[in-house]
């Protein structure tokens, strides 16, 4: 049971993760202030450190981790072309991400409640990874 909700945590992080990067990239190119790129870079290089660490944990149980949800994915990069295309902003890009990051927390609150028997490193790494979405929230706000 332990390994099992470890296991499953950690891939949900994996998930979330490779989620998370993918919208940075989709956005960085067109953030105008430098400040606002640079919390993003850094939240993204935050997000490989954490990756990385998921990574070698799974390895631990021989497992490949988890792919974002494709339509998931695909709804994310439409809705960010479409209101990127409507309004090429700082503030569009940071209600995007702003969205983005309050999904990724909730999601990951509630797989760290559904897997409880996950070990504590596991569900260590799942708290620094809502920290670090939080904090992006909070660095971000005034670009909205």
């Amino acid at each position: 049971m332990i390994e099992d909700d470890t296991i499953k945590l950690l891939r949900e992080c994996d998930a979330g993760i490779k989620m998370g990067v993918a919208s940075i990239d989709e956005v960085l190119d067109y953030v105008n202030n430098e400040t606002f790129k640079n919390y993003l870079t850094d939240c993204k290089n935050e997000h490989v450190k954490l990756q990385a660490e998921i990574q070698t944990l799974l390895d631990c149980y021989q497992d490949e981790g988890k792919e974002p949800n494709p339509i998931a994915k695909g709804m994310s990069w439409m809705k960010t072309n479409v209101k990127l295309v409507m309004n090429e902003s700082d503030q569009t890009i940071a209600d995007l991400i702003t969205d983005g990051c309050n999904m990724g927390t909730k999601s990951l609150s509630k797989y760290l409640n559904q897997y409880k028997a996950a070990d504590e490193k596991s569900k260590d790494i799942t708290k620094r990874l809502i920290k670090l979405e939080e904090r992006l929230v909070a660095d971000i706000r005034e670009y909205l």
